[in-house]
């Protein structure tokens, strides 16, 4: 195959964009197999980089985990439990930009942890600012190993129909959770953890006029069982799949 044919190709393949994060944005990036990259193509989208040309070369985005969402985003309390040293409000409004111009564009998303916390915030909702230390032996991380635990998916939901499961096992490591009197416009859960107290997925109630977009408190990028996993597997292959059809 000669170098035009090779550029022509390359020019074909659809970008997903993955936002930079400082914590583990390596797994985000190798989560892509070789054979997914047959198809598509990743772009880092960085808030150190500010490379806001890049956003608009994507025809999906990864919104990745990482540093709490800084709390005026959501007129929460400055001062709480467990708090991070500094925030990243440059990022915040880096991210801002994505999520904005991928509902203009109704290009697909994908949030993780963080990631789907500020969905929900840029939709109007708050969050749970701490889980507390002793009350959250379920979900937060200890020594950098991810907890794992048990999930409920609910009914007539996109995340049901993706991962064709009503339960499972996802791994997690935050502190933070979305409210759930304080869920984001046009948002509703598509998943609980098993006492149905944390909010482990929201999806987009009314999808008229929507692009594809899941959102999940979860790591499925860095599950010790990805390659088999439905809340790993199926949810990557949705995904890239409707990055596929994006027409633009």
């Amino acid at each position: 195959m000669d170098l035009g044919v090779n550029l022509k190709k390359n020019r074909m393949k659809k970008k997903i964009g993955i936002s930079f994060t400082k914590t583990n944005f390596k797994y985000y990036w190798n989560w892509f197999t070789p054979e997914d990259l047959q198809d598509v193509e990743l772009i880092k989208l960085s808030f150190e980089e500010n490379n806001v040309e890049d956003i608009y070369k994507c025809n999906g985005f990864i919104l990745t985990g990482g540093v709490d969402v800084d709390p005026s985003f959501y007129d929460g309390a400055m001062k709480y439990k467990n708090r991070p040293g500094t925030f990243q409000p440059d990022r915040d409004h880096f991210e801002e930009k994505i999520y904005r111009h991928s509902q203009q564009s109704k290009s697909p998303v994908l949030g993780i942890c963080r990631g789907m916390q500020l969905v929900n915030v840029l939709e109007g909702g708050k969050l749970i600012q701490d889980l507390d230390i002793a009350g959250n032996k379920k979900h937060r991380d200890e020594k950098s190993m991810d907890k794992e635990h048990y999930i409920i998916t609910e009914d007539d939901t996109l995340l049901y129909q993706v991962t064709a499961s009503d339960s499972g096992y996802v791994n997690s490591a935050h502190h933070q959770a979305i409210d759930p009197l304080a869920i984001g416009n046009n948002l509703k859960v598509n998943a609980y953890d098993d006492d149905k107290k944390i909010i482990e997925g929201i999806e987009f109630n009314d999808k008229t006029n929507k692009g594809f977009m899941l959102c999940v408190q979860w790591h499925p990028e860095r599950m010790k069982d990805k390659e088999k996993n439905p809340f790993s597997k199926n949810i990557k292959n949705k995904f890239i799949s409707e990055v596929k059809e994006v027409s633009n």
